[in-house]
């Protein structure tokens, strides 16, 4: 899974990015999924917050992967 925030003045779809991904590093590493959103959460000294990226994924069941 990706998850990508485009620029403004950006345009790509998942397959783009997934080809992109497979041409540059390992395949085991490739995503085989993409979701885009606005923006990623960050705390205040601006580090993104993977538990709160993971935490919409984890919602339906009752035991999360954090």
């Amino acid at each position: 899974k990706a998850i990508v925030v485009l620029k403004d003045d950006m345009h790509a779809d998942e397959l783009e990015l997934i080809n992109f991904s497979r041409e540059r590093i390992a395949k085991y590493k490739c995503p085989t999924s993409v979701d885009f959103t606005d923006v990623l959460p960050r705390n205040a000294s601006g580090k993104l917050l993977k538990k709160d990226l993971r935490s919409s994924y984890w919602q339906d069941y009752e035991r999360a992967v954090n």
